[in-house]
């Protein structure tokens, strides 16, 4: 197999369902529904993430994302925004459900509106309980090792610890608990939360993960479509980076041609 079929033929899975994009984008926070679309369609992003709280995707009467986001196209990955409990997170999956079939979701169940970081407690019982009611749970976690082991067995086909808090666009901060998730879980690991710009998302690809989420980051910059485009040339060279494997690190010099034998 030459480089280029090893490059095309890199592909992900998580719940049998087969992925060639690692880079998943969030459909909040856009100017408009057009621009959301045309975000989607540079990132080149294979799965989008729907609020079900927040986006419209069932009431024909209003603005529908679904006629700008083709679902035929993209996975929809409903998900839980905005819930603070495990029950109010079931309750709302299981609408998503109901409205649109969906079974592969993403669950996140906050503890507290100022720090947006989940409740690791509400979360692991909400992923055992929707699990054993079939659904496929992507679970919001926090970056510790231990918790996102507790996730993955309460039933959660892919753990995505945050790498900063949501929003703030500050990148992977702790990269050695990243790195920790990734070497012990044996399902797909998604960075998801806190990705600022292009060098966050490579830099989350480098440790290993399987993928990376981010919505603000494209959705506030200046230019979301032209960022969008960067997002996906990161998590491409972030992949490939992590599969070449990178130079070890020295604290002296090393030169690149030898010095022995010089005129």
């Amino acid at each position: 197999m030459n480089v280029q079929t090893q490059i095309e033929a890199d592909s992900w899975s998580v719940a049998g369902r087969s992925f060639t994009s690692r880079l998943i984008v969030g459909t909040g926070k856009y100017k408009s529904l057009e621009e959301n679309a045309a975000a989607v369609a540079a990132s080149g992003a294979e799965i989008v993430t729907v609020a079900v709280r927040r986006v419209n995707v069932s009431d024909p009467s209003a603005p529908m994302l679904t006629d700008y986001i083709d679902p035929s196209q993209v996975t929809y990955l409903p998900n839980t925004a905005g819930c603070f409990s495990a029950e109010e997170a079931i309750r709302t999956l299981r609408l998503a459900r109901e409205a649109g079939g969906w079974s592969l979701v993403k669950l996140e169940v906050l503890a507290e509106a100022k720090t947006l970081y989940p409740d690791m407690i509400e979360t692991v019982r909400a992923t055992e309980l929707l699990s054993k009611e079939g659904f496929e749970v992507m679970v919001y976690c926090t970056d510790d090792p231990i918790m996102a082991r507790r996730c993955e067995d309460a039933g959660a086909v892919a753990v995505m610890p945050l790498g900063a808090p949501i929003g703030s666009g500050l990148g992977v901060q702790n990269p050695v608990t990243i790195r920790l998730i990734v070497e012990g879980a044996k399902v797909p690991v998604l960075v998801d939360a806190g990705v600022g710009t292009a060098s966050d998302a490579a830099a989350a690809m480098e440790l290993g993960c399987d993928g990376v989420l981010m919505n603000t980051a494209i959705a506030e910059a200046k230019n979301p479509v032209l960022m969008a485009q960067a997002m996906k040339a990161a998590v491409e060279a972030g992949r490939l980076a992590y599969r070449a494997g990178r130079m070890a690190k020295r604290r002296y010099a090393d030169p690149s041609s030898p010095l022995a034998g010089l005129i």
